[in-house]
């Protein structure tokens, strides 16, 4: 999570606004491959493959997150006890997957930027209009096309990619990069997103992920100590706790006085 990576993304970004802005139809060429223009469909959607594909792709997401959920419900259950995973590292995880795929793509864009998808554009089969990356005046009510939700969750891999030993880290960020394109692809051949969508999920990802890896690990002024994370966990943790038991003994004292 270094400049080189941010100047890599924001020169994507810059490339693939420029050039699908001026020339819109890269997208619908690109959709119109896997279109069938006899039957009236997208052939990847009638493969069984691509739920199973799918259901697999959140399930490799969920296993990746769910170390950082558990170790955050965790000390908030027993705050005495230290947290499962370093507590830096399971805010990190937690708060980009939140932010990313969670409220940026499927919250702010998918729900508010009405660009069609290409199964439902007149173009490929559908009623809607097309409309360029950059114009969020679509007819699409929700749920939208612009960016892309499974890919930008898939693309969210890059988090926990970032903190792989450093032996291993080249390795795990080309494994997420993979995963991510996989997934992107899987979508726009389904007829689900244009080639763009999937693309700006990834830059948008990364762009979270930098973001925060910069404010709890590398700038100074903002930076988190190891135990920063598990302190303020137990403060509540330390509430709820007393809270539980303060509940406890008024249930057991009610009970003994209707005895």
């Amino acid at each position: 999570m270094n400049r080189t990576g941010l100047v890599i993304a924001l020169a994507v970004a810059l490339i693939t606004g420029i050039v699908f802005a001026i020339w819109p139809q890269i997208d619908l060429n690109v959709a119109a491959y896997f279109y069938d223009v006899e039957h009236n469909l997208f052939n990847v959607n009638a493969q069984p493959w691509v739920l199973f594909s799918r259901d697999a792709a959140r399930v490799i997401i969920t296993a990746l997150v769910a170390p950082a959920i558990l170790a955050v419900l965790g000390k908030l259950i027993f705050p005495r006890r230290r947290m499962l995973i370093d507590g830096r590292a399971a805010l990190f995880l937690t708060v980009t997957l939140a932010l990313g795929p969670g409220i940026l793509t499927n919250t702010i864009l998918k729900d508010h930027w009405g660009r069609s998808r290409p199964i439902d554009v007149k173009n490929l089969g559908g009623t809607d209009r097309f409309v360029p990356w950059w114009d969020p005046r679509g007819e699409c009510p929700d749920n939208c096309s612009f960016v892309a939700g499974e890919p930008s969750g898939a693309f969210w891999t890059l988090a926990p990619a970032s903190l792989a030993p450093p032996q291993w880290r080249l390795l795990a960020y080309g494994a997420a990069l993979g995963f991510g394109a996989a997934v992107g692809t899987l979508r726009v051949a389904a007829g689900a997103h244009f080639l763009s969508d999937a693309i700006f999920a990834s830059v948008f990802a990364f762009l979270v992920i930098w973001t925060c890896h910069g404010l709890i690990f590398r700038w100074r002024r903002t930076r988190l100590n190891p135990g920063t994370v598990e302190g303020l966990l137990a403060k509540p943790g330390l509430a709820i706790q007393s809270a539980f038991w303060a509940i406890l003994r008024r249930i057991r004292g009610n009970a003994r006085a209707h005895s």
